[in-house]
């Protein structure tokens, strides 16, 4: 039985935003279960920071979705930005 997870968005974004948010958060998942190609979540992270450009409002949505699942976000950019390009990022 899988849990509902519900990302920390805000009613002030776009339609696109909420997408791109979304984007970037599923793409933190799958870095801890197959993995996930370091350019494609950085590229995502990178759409992310536009969003969401204050870094104290990113550590709180950061916050919550790890609240939620049990992953950290912010392990995962950290281990991207640290790994050479082309690798695939497993957590």
């Amino acid at each position: 039985m899988s849990k509902d997870i519900y990302f920390p968005i805000s009613m002030n974004w776009s339609k696109e935003e909420v997408i791109d948010i979304v984007n970037f958060f599923e793409a933190v998942n799958k870095a801890y279960g197959k993995g996930v190609d370091r350019a494609v979540l950085l590229t995502l992270y990178n759409h992310f920071k536009k969003i969401v450009p204050s870094k104290s409002e990113e550590k709180q949505h950061f916050k919550e979705y790890q609240e939620q699942t049990g992953q950290s976000p912010y392990h995962v950019v950290k281990k991207a930005k640290e790994m050479e390009d082309g690798n695939i990022l497993r957590m």
